[in-house]
């Protein structure tokens, strides 16, 4: 079995992805593979899976920056609803706007928008793609408060997790699961968290709401998906392996320390859950225009 992750390795999607894989490759005797095929915002492996053979042996990690990706890349080559089928969802984590302290001295939002507007563009924010969660969630907070900041698109959520610490970048907007250590240890500082509750895993930390800029979520989901003429028989096992990985305590465990949730649910639930995301986030692309630098 085959699950691609249409992201490079180091970010979040593996995080999620490889111990559910683990997981379901035991309870099958069959070991899952998990290859990652980076690139275009998540459209190259999402294509790649889509043109597979639906028998249940190769399957997509996919996640939000695939609901909106037909709008921002024309020629993405798949579209979610009409060539896949939802399996389960993985785990949904919060995304917030971090920043290297000792590269950009702010101790909060409202200073982050101050320097943004005293310096237009001189803010570089790293994302983790064209097209992504993370660039979607830079040009809604450009167009909610006005500012101008410097977009700098990396292959991968990781990479450019690795220059804000490094201090390539000033900020960049990231899950909470890859962030929290570095926040907790002072390396890195979270000025604001895109839900409408605030996080227990920085519970320190405030939504964007709190900080003055209401109405801005953009939490990022995980789930598995199959080529749309997949039949239902593999998909059920498949469904049923991933929903026992997440009641699993290792698995919990880990889902804990990431700040991560996800409700055990039907494929039915998901399958209806994943559809009004497709029209959440297409129309707000459509809105913010997600202009490809």
């Amino acid at each position: 079995m085959n699950w691609i992750v249409p992201f490079p390795p180091g970010g979040s999607n593996d995080t999620f992805a490889r111990p559910v894989a683990a997981y379901v490759g035991q309870r099958f005797n069959n070991p899952v593979v998990v290859e990652n095929r980076g690139g275009a915002g998540g459209t190259l492996g999402g294509s790649v899976v889509s043109r597979a053979r639906p028998d249940g042996c190769t399957l997509l990690v996919g996640n939000t920056s695939l609901t909106f990706a037909p709008v921002v890349y024309a020629e993405s080559g798949f579209d979610l609803l009409r060539d896949f089928t939802p399996v389960s969802a993985i785990a949904g984590v919060p995304v917030g706007l971090v920043i290297n302290p000792t590269k950009l001295d702010v101790k909060d939002l409202a200073g982050f928008l101050a320097a943004a507007r005293k310096s237009p563009e001189a803010i570089n924010v790293g994302s983790s793609g064209l097209g992504t969660m993370a660039h979607l969630a830079i040009e809604l907070l450009q167009r909610r408060t006005g500012i101008r900041l410097t977009h700098v698109p990396y292959r991968g959520g990781g990479q450019a997790l690795q220059d804000l610490i490094s201090g390539q970048l000033d900020a960049t907007f990231q899950p909470f699961s890859t962030v929290s250590s570095y926040v907790q240890s002072g390396r890195l500082r979270a000025l604001a968290i895109a839900t409408r509750q605030r996080e227990p895993l920085l519970p320190n930390v405030p939504t964007f709401a709190e900080a003055g800029v209401p109405d801005f979520n953009v939490s990022t989901w995980y789930g598995l998906f199959a080529p749309k003429a997949t039949p239902d028989e593999p998909l059920e096992a498949l469904h049923a392996a991933v929903q026992a990985a997440l009641g699993e305590g290792d698995v919990k465990r880990i889902w804990q320390e990431q700040g991560a949730r996800v409700d055990l649910e039907s494929r039915k639930a998901f399958a209806e859950f994943v559809a009004r995301e497709v029209e959440r986030w297409t129309a707000i692309a459509k809105t913010t225009g997600l202009p490809m630098e």
